[in-house]
């Protein structure tokens, strides 16, 4: 079932005549480049599955053998959302890596303080990617952030040789080639492909769960062509990851006007201009939501929007007696709870800063129960009885 959509645009029909797409398709540079030796292209390794982008291009999500670029916002702030996403990779079956040598993308430097160059952005980007090659497993990137910008990079680097030469230089220094992803994939997509296996193991019913969805500016409005579309999502006319996924599990996808806004975080607004940030998140996003679709719960896909429309109606909104109270997740969260994954030792909803009991009653979770049980959890800990979690524990 598919999302009530308005009209395809003449734009969309233009392109199903044949038309020309109006931007390059990268595959064919990378493969190019390539060839003449500036760069290792690393091929998605089968098993994959192909999805539509924007222009009707195919792009490859790898289900195996994936390499995670965590989130460093994701493992700072919303803990839950990383093991949300290892827990339904493991429940899956698949064999992943979670790396102990990634570094940081560094894109705070690149969209907040302009302190950085584009050499050693891209030499940071790539060396994570070499990182990943050397293990023969494929990159997925945790944070929309961190794949805008890699986006970005590549773009750069296609069409630059002297930055080429300037990043296979740094990368000599550590011994490591320049190897580019065949695709750039954000966990999402991932998500997004295997949506209909993670259905297929849901053991809660989310059928009276109406959500809406925010899409992650970094994720479909950077390099925009690269993000998935499917006709039966708004007509294809919006980003389909997340709210595909929602609808697979069964949940209720509202609309309302301010969909296309970011949700305030923006970089340098929640640096240099926090009370804009907060404000724009509680007015411009939550209000209108409260006001226009009444959700239960509000589905993103990147680590800062989740942070932003959490956190700011507890810091702004209740201070100043806003109509505000939605919880706020990420699409590996909702999805791991729908296949049973515990609120707290997995999704660690307690991180969260708006009250999300009435949303997980909904959802048919005693969470008094399951906070008693992660309270014991505490105790064994501070007991010594345990020394962590073990995926054991945690199902």
């Amino acid at each position: 079932m598919g999302i009530p959509t308005e009209a395809l645009t003449k734009t969309t029909r233009r392109f199903e005549r044949g038309g020309d797409i109006p931007t390059e398709d990268y595959h064919d540079i990378i493969n190019e480049l390539e060839a003449d030796g500036e760069l290792i292209v690393q091929r998605v390794p089968e098993p994959y599955i192909e999805v539509m982008t924007k222009y009707g291009r195919m792009k490859k999500i790898p289900l195996n053998t994936t390499w995670h670029h965590k989130s460093c916002g994701q493992c700072g702030h919303i803990p839950g959302y990383s093991t949300s996403i290892f827990w339904l990779v493991r429940k899956l079956g698949f064999d992943y890596i979670d790396p102990t040598d990634q570094t940081s993308c560094t894109a705070w430097n690149y969209y907040a303080s302009a302190t950085s160059n584009s050499a050693a952005q891209a030499a940071v980007a790539h060396r994570n990617f070499a990182a990943a090659y050397e293990t023969g497993y494929f990159p997925i990137i945790h944070c929309g952030t961190s794949y805008g910008h890699y986006k970005e990079t590549r773009e750069e680097l296609m069409h630059h040789g002297d930055l080429r030469r300037q990043v296979r230089d740094v990368l000599a220094k550590f011994g490591k080639p320049l190897v580019m992803p065949e695709e750039i994939v954000h966990y999402s997509e991932w998500i997004h492909a295997v949506r209909d296996k993670i259905a297929a193991l849901q053991t809660r019913d989310f059928s009276n769960v109406a959500t809406v969805v925010h899409p992650a500016c970094h994720y479909y409005k950077l390099v925009q062509e690269d993000a998935i579309y499917d006709e039966e999502i708004y007509g294809g006319q919006r980003t389909a990851t997340v709210s595909a996924t929602i609808v697979a599990l069964g949940g209720q996808v509202r609309d309302y006007s301010t969909w296309f806004d970011c949700c305030g975080f923006g970089f340098r607004h929640i640096l240099v201009s926090r009370d804009f940030t907060r404000s724009f998140a509680t007015l411009r996003k939550i209000e209108v939501m409260k006001q226009e679709a009444n959700p239960d719960v509000v589905i993103t896909h990147d680590t800062g929007c989740v942070t932003t429309l959490d956190k700011s109606q507890f810091a702004t909104g209740a201070a100043h007696g806003a109509n505000v109270g939605v919880p706020v997740m990420s699409d590996a969260q909702f999805a791991a709870l729908a296949m049973g994954a515990h609120p707290f030792r997995v999704c660690q909803l307690h991180w969260h800063s708006t009250d999300y009991r009435a949303l997980l009653e909904k959802m048919g979770i005693d969470h008094e129960a399951a906070w008693a049980e992660f309270q014991q959890d505490l105790d064994d800990l501070k007991a010594g009885k345990k020394k962590y979690l073990s995926w054991e524990d945690v199902g």
